[in-house]
């Protein structure tokens, strides 16, 4: 019996770790095994991601794909436990509502996110820091002359399949290969594969680290960016933790909290009890996917 990172379901024969064209790398509790997926999922026009539990059939050939507890677009990944990321406090210069986007995102898909905060031996990042820690975001801040901030990113990883991203620069790679000195080469080798040629094959893969999961993944610029537009408008608020406390309490049951009068939300912003940057993004998502709507219907 192979101990792997973390455990498979009782009700699922194994989990896709690795998904190159129509190959899929399933690993089961007594091994892994290469397998294509049947033709009837393609009718039905269902693709199956890298993180989905499957039953595979006697001809090892995935035949089902159990209940999926989130998913994300791009890169295709599923039943994710949680999402870091990792943003510069200086250079490159955070781009906050596109940062925000993807929490409120992650939040809509019931996946755990968290920032972690890297350069911050040039930019301490006090500001950006306490901004996402008064959210209710998880918040870590990393430097490499202090073990102990790594390791604290690298427990969070035990048990738990994972997703790291941001933007070019900001040091990704770096902090993976502090977390699994390990992948060192790996992280080489993973960009050659993901495509970023006219030639290459795209390939989504999680990989065993500290204990758990990590799916590799591009930055903010490949990242779903089209996600958020799927969300219900009137879910969104429900998506900034900082807002919970005021929801309800609102003039008007069907307060939209973007510049209604007795809105609860909108008046512990102008209290400073929320910041207008984050109040900001909830109008621009809000407002996009009302925008939809009205254009869908």
């Amino acid at each position: 019996m192979t101990k792997l990172p973390v455990s498979i379901p009782e009700n699922a024969q194994g989990r896709i770790i690795t998904s190159v064209g129509v190959l899929y790398t399933v690993e089961t509790s007594s091994g892994i095994c290469t397998c294509k997926a049947r033709g009837i999922f393609r009718k039905r026009g269902i693709t199956p991601y890298v993180g989905d539990y499957v039953m595979l059939s006697e001809d090892g050939v995935i035949s089902e794909i159990l209940p999926r507890k989130n998913s994300i677009l791009r890169p295709p990944v599923s039943n994710l436990d949680q999402i870091f990321f990792v943003t510069s406090t200086c250079h490159p210069t955070p781009n906050l509502l596109l940062l925000d986007s993807f929490l409120t995102v992650a939040i809509y898909q019931d996946i755990q996110p968290a920032v972690i905060l890297t350069k911050v031996d040039l930019d301490r990042g006090e500001k950006l820091e306490s901004l996402y820690a008064d959210a209710g975001i998880p918040v870590y801040l990393v430097d490499y002359d202090k073990p102990e901030t790594i390791d604290n990113v690298a427990k969070l990883l035990d048990g738990k399949i994972s997703m790291m991203t941001g933007n070019s620069g900001v040091g990704k790679s770096t902090l993976l290969n502090a977390i699994a000195p390990e992948l060192q080469l790996a992280t080489g080798e993973i960009s050659e594969k993901l495509g970023r040629g006219k030639h290459t094959t795209r390939q989504v893969q999680l990989y065993p680290c500290a204990g758990g999961y990590l799916a590799d993944t591009p930055g903010f610029s490949t990242f779903e960016v089209e996600q958020y537009l799927q969300m219900d408008k009137d879910c969104i608020a429900d998506c900034f933790p900082e807002f919970r406390p005021y929801l309800g309490q609102c003039r008007f049951s069907d307060c939209a909290h973007v510049c209604e009068k007795g809105c609860a939300v909108v008046e512990a912003v102008r209290a400073g009890k929320i910041a207008k940057s984050r109040h900001d993004a909830y109008v621009s998502l809000y407002q996009t996917a009302k925008q939809r709507k009205a254009w869908e219907s």
